[in-house]
């Protein structure tokens, strides 16, 4: 919907990205996996690609199963979006894992991903001032969308 939009709302069709945190980092994985409809198209906007251009899961969630195996339903290709990912070691709910697991399957797909792992910063941080270095992970994201591409370059000043 949004890419079908992209003239109205004054975006390049081709920076569009997903962002999630905690489950939503899950939603992100899945979202950046889906290369196919799962229904016949009924309109022009069902034919518009609704794969992201790029991905941020932030403290995702569900990812790692047992074995500290990948979810199987989530089937990452070379098709999949550059994936910035980020979580701390001490996160009381989701544990690490997800983010080392689809870590390794993005780089085993030769997929570009940024992975930060702050030694404290627990679950549910987000933009919320924390007196830590987690503190910093908005300036990180920027930073990286800045290299692939998405924002234009950076300011000396940042």
């Amino acid at each position: 919907m949004v890419r079908s939009r992209a003239a109205d709302l004054h975006i390049d069709p081709n920076r569009i990205g997903v962002i999630g945190f905690s489950a939503g980092g899950y939603l992100v994985a899945q979202t950046s996996n889906i290369f196919e409809s799962a229904y016949t198209p009924v309109d022009s906007i069902d034919r518009i690609s609704s794969r992201p251009d790029f991905a941020i899961a932030v403290f995702p969630g569900h990812l790692c199963k047992a074995g500290a195996r990948l979810d199987p339903g989530i089937h990452v290709t070379g098709r999949t979006p550059p994936t910035f990912l980020l979580q701390a070691w001490d996160d009381p709910v989701d544990d690490i894992c997800n983010s080392t697991v689809y870590a390794s399957a993005l780089e085993a797909a030769g997929v570009p991903a940024e992975v930060h792992l702050f030694a404290r910063g627990g679950h549910a941080f987000a933009l919320r001032r924390t007196g830590r270095s987690v503190d910093r992970w908005p300036s990180l994201v920027e930073s990286w969308l800045a290299e692939i591409g998405v924002l234009g370059p950076l300011s000396p000043n940042r």
